[in-house]
C-alpha cells in the first residue's frame, strides 16, 4: 500500500489470502466436513489463520486447494497422497515459472549470461 493510503475493509474482498471464511462456511463453500479441512491442516497442505477468538479461518486461495484434495480424494486418492501430489504439482509449477522466468532473461541479454557483460572464451 502507498505510502499514506488508508485501508479500507472492501479492500479485503479482491485478496485470495484475506481469511475470510469460517472452518463452517469454508466447508459448505467445498461440499466437505470440517474435519476434512482439519486433516488438511494436520498434513500441513494448508494452514488457516486464527481469529482472535482461536477459530481457524480460511482464506479463497486455500480454499481452492482444500478444493483439489477433496477432488483427489472423492477419485479415491489417500488424504495424505493427495496432500503430496498437491505440493508436487505447486512446487513444479513454480519450477516451470523459474524456468519461464530465466530463459526470458537470458533471451533479452545479448551474451545470454544475463548479466550483459561479454562472456569470457
Amino acid at each position: 500500500m502507498a505510502p499514506g493510503a488508508r485501508h479500507h475493509p472492501a479492500d479485503n474482498l479482491d485478496d485470495d489470502d484475506y481469511p475470510a471464511y469460517t472452518m463452517g462456511r469454508a466447508a459448505e463453500l467445498i461440499g466437505t466436513t470440517p474435519a476434512f479441512l482439519r486433516a488438511l491442516g494436520e498434513a500441513r497442505l494448508i494452514t488457516p489463520l486464527r481469529s482472535e477468538g482461536g477459530h481457524r479461518r480460511y482464506s479463497r486461495y486455500q480454499l481452492r486447494i482444500a478444493a483439489r484434495a477433496r477432488e483427489l480424494v472423492d477419485q479415491g486418492t489417500p488424504i495424505e497422497a493427495a496432500c503430496r501430489i498437491i505440493i508436487l504439482e505447486d512446487q513444479l509449477e513454480e519450477a516451470q515459472r523459474l524456468n519461464e522466468e530465466l530463459r526470458t532473461r537470458s533471451r533479452m541479454e545479448p551474451d545470454g549470461t544475463g548479466d550483459g557483460a561479454p562472456a569470457d572464451r
